[in-house]
Parts: C-alpha cells; sequence; structure tokens
C-alpha cells in the first residue's frame, strides 16, 4: 500500500484496533516472547478500515500474536490473529 495512504489512514480513519483481554486469554494460553522480532506483513484495522503493514512479531500464543510498525515515525503495537500474519523473508543485514 502506499505509504501516504496509509498515512492518511492511520491519522483519520480511527484508532487501531486490538484483540480484548478476552480474547487473548493470557491468563491459559501459553505465552512465548521473541528477543529478535521477526519480519512479517499483516492485516490491521484502524477504525473500520483494514490495511496490511510490514511489521515485526514480537511476542505470540496459540492464536495471536503481538505486532510492532512504525507509521510516519510513530510505533504501533497490538494483537491480532495469527491468521491475519504472513511470514516475510528476513531483512538484509546491513
Amino acid at each position: 500500500m502506499d505509504q501516504r495512504i496509509l498515512e492518511r489512514i492511520a491519522r483519520q480513519d480511527g484508532p487501531l484496533q486490538s484483540l480484548t483481554r478476552e480474547e487473548l486469554e493470557l491468563e491459559r494460553e501459553p505465552f512465548t516472547r521473541d528477543p529478535q522480532p521477526k519480519p512479517v506483513r499483516a492485516w490491521v484495522r484502524f477504525g473500520k478500515t483494514p490495511v496490511t503493514v510490514d511489521a515485526e512479531v514480537c511476542s505470540w500464543t496459540t492464536h495471536a500474536v503481538a505486532i510492532r510498525f512504525t507509521i510516519a515515525g510513530h510505533e504501533f503495537k497490538t494483537w491480532v490473529w495469527s491468521s491475519a500474519v504472513r511470514e516475510l523473508p528476513p531483512r538484509p543485514k546491513l
């Protein structure tokens, strides 16, 4: 998606949506935190607008993934269903 369009959506279409505590079930589900986040492409929603973003996986459970991503210099963090996430090839080291 064009970066300018993504910036407009993040600014105007409503807050970034995340799974609820009830959906995450962190008290019952095994939880894993990754010390070296992996690159992914994920579906997220700003308000009611779905978009794909390049992100990093920070943590996960059996059914959900915590991701972080940056738009226009602002870092966003959210939980999404694992089916909303696709692996990307590792980024080359500079």
